[in-house]
């Protein structure tokens, strides 16, 4: 009778039973197709990054020279002015990330700790509503702010504080870095704040520690994997920036993303853009392995 029913069995149930019984195959299946496409399209161009890192373009034809080399490397370390501004670029995004979580912790934790339910609706849109707009609107918009004769300038101007020339610089880099990336700091602060339970609060207060103190032994370190997983975002994405510091900053502010479009739109030079490329992609590997140890992937 038994054999009977299972030789009934219709091909698709007995798959559905095969799967059933090994979760392991389901999740082999299911991750297959996403994990062959990430393997093909980003890993593979990874490693042509690599590669075409090692190779050079002859001076006099300016055509690619397969062969391997590692001149590119070598002219990035000898010569200052790379050295600069790689430098410059670790630097602003460092300080841009700081920026943001000095802004999005009192934020956040107002928000959730503080706000009401309709404030916190209210604030949460707020953060949601710059990034429905352009991002080049939005470095367009602070470039008027902080120009010459630009808004801010204006401002200072009637109220008899005289002007700030901090348009087109550096500064002018970290204010438009700071502003653009915030809301990627604030959400995984925000949600690492909600996680933290009331009764861990109350048990600081009953032992007698106050609210600064509460904040620092209690909920800072709680909250800090969310933080690591903002300043990723953060870090990240301006370590890889090249239309802000075109649009707002000065004759000394170029950073890595302009040398390598330089290199890749103008000059035709791809293996030094390429080697100059991978000096984001190490420094990150390096943040990351640092924000994992402080568990950023948990609140990702």
């Amino acid at each position: 009778m038994a054999s009977s029913i299972a030789a009934s069995r219709t091909p698709r149930a007995r798959v559905s039973a095969a799967l059933f019984r090994r979760p392991w195959l389901r999740a082999v299946l299911l991750l297959s197709a996403p994990g062959a496409w990430f393997v093909l399209i980003y890993l593979a161009a990874l490693a042509l990054l690599f590669v075409s890192a090692l190779w050079k373009v002859d001076p006099l034809s300016g055509k690619l020279i397969h062969s391997w080399t590692l001149q590119n490397f070598e002219e990035l370390v000898n010569e200052p002015v790379y050295r600069t501004i790689a430098l410059r670029t670790i630097g602003i995004a460092a300080a841009a990330t700081l920026t943001d979580v000095l802004l999005a912790v009192p934020f956040a934790f107002f928000a959730v700790r503080v706000a009401s339910k309709r404030m916190q609706g209210v604030l949460f849109v707020a953060v949601l509503i710059p990034l429905w707009s352009s991002y080049l609107v939005r470095v367009f918009a602070w470039r008027l702010i902080l120009a010459k004769n630009g808004i801010l300038n204006s401002f200072l101007g009637g109220l008899g504080l005289g002007s700030v020339n901090i348009g087109y610089s550096n500064t002018a880099m970290w204010i438009v870095f700071s502003y653009i990336w915030l809301p990627f700091m604030i959400l995984p602060v925000w949600s690492s704040l909600e996680r933290v339970p009331d009764s861990l609060i109350e048990a600081s207060a009953d032992l007698g520690a106050r609210g600064w103190r509460t904040f620092r032994t209690v909920i800072f370190p709680l909250i800090l994997p969310g933080i690591a997983a903002g300043s990723i975002f953060t870090f990240a994405l301006t370590l890889g920036d090249f239309i802000t510091p075109t649009l707002v900053g000065g004759a000394g502010s170029t950073m890595i993303g302009n040398v390598v479009y330089s290199n890749v739109g103008i000059a035709n030079n791809v293996p030094f853009a390429a080697a100059f490329a991978v000096v984001p992609l190490i420094v990150m590997g390096l943040y990351l392995l640092l924000a994992r140890r402080l568990g950023a992937f948990e609140a990702l």
